[in-house]
């Protein structure tokens, strides 16, 4: 009976806390509407007042163009993709190295170099554009996806979230595999990775957003357009006159597709990982 009161006596707190969320989603989700909808109306229904959430008569003709147009918007994809995707997967896995080496192997100044390391956090990425300019040239990688691709596998915060995640492990696992004569590599290999998917899953899923939607980077590095990304592409609908937003509206729908898709294949080990943080406890 008690229970049954406090669940009755939470009821309008959950109510509210439902409301708010709900109003936050609807107001995070109607910009993703509207690109929707834009790409799909002619140019003279872009601005109409009031909105036309749905076109009366739906075009897929900027969908088409942008695919199928002088400048092909498919370059810029595959771009995105092999930067995008080669990228994460050397972030997540020398995130996953040094994260080990942090918080499981003992060695004299570790929490101070750590510390160390993760101060670099405080130093504004544009800073480094001269620096890095001048390296890229000496190694003969300037306007080259490689210019993109090597510091984008060097993530402090990644190797940050890795340790506090390996930490979390009891230290009573690695002992044992010791003891059984056990090495670093294959604790590392066999009890620690298979334990940290879900935090490799949400490491992924940030570093690929990061790097897909990387626009400052892509344009002081990369010069040839053939080497274009999208974010680089999309300038394409800036005209000299006027702006193409159905264009532009048409290709950023197909520019979240694969954040969508990788998001879609993480989310299965980051559930997985609450679960059995959950039946733990």
């Amino acid at each position: 009976m008690k229970i049954k009161k406090q669940l009755i006596a939470g009821t309008p707190g959950r109510l509210l806390a439902t409301l708010v969320m709900l109003v936050l989603a609807i107001v995070m989700v109607m910009p993703f509407l509207w690109m929707i909808s834009t790409s799909l109306k002619t140019p003279a229904e872009v601005f109409k007042y009031p909105i036309e959430w749905i076109p009366s008569n739906p075009t897929w003709e900027h969908h088409v163009k942008v695919w199928s147009g002088t400048k092909s918007f498919g370059t810029y994809y595959l771009n995105s993709l092999k930067i995008s995707l080669i990228g994460t997967i050397g972030a997540t896995f020398l995130s996953a190295f040094a994260a080990y080496g942090f918080s499981r192997i003992e060695f004299k100044g570790r929490n101070g170099l750590f510390m160390l390391y993760l101060s670099m956090m405080m130093i504004p990425p544009q800073v480094l554009f001269v620096p890095k300019f001048i390296m890229f040239e000496w190694a003969g990688i300037y306007n080259t996806h490689w210019a993109l691709i090597l510091p984008a596998m060097f993530t402090i915060f990644g190797v940050f979230m890795l340790r506090q995640f390996f930490l979390s492990i009891p230290h009573e696992i690695s002992e044992s595999a010791f003891i059984d004569g056990a090495g670093h590599f294959r604790i590392f290999f066999r009890l620690v990775l298979p334990l940290a998917k879900p935090a490799l899953a949400t490491l992924a899923i940030i570093d690929f957003s990061w790097h897909w939607n990387d626009y400052e980077n892509a344009l002081v590095f990369l010069i040839d357009e053939n080497l274009y990304t999208i974010p680089l592409g999309l300038q394409n609908f800036i005209l000299e006159n006027m702006v193409d937003y159905n264009g532009m509206m048409a290709a950023a729908s197909a520019a979240i597709i694969p954040m969508i898709v990788v998001f879609a294949i993480g989310q299965r080990y980051i559930i997985q990982g609450l679960t059995n943080s959950a039946v733990k406890g």
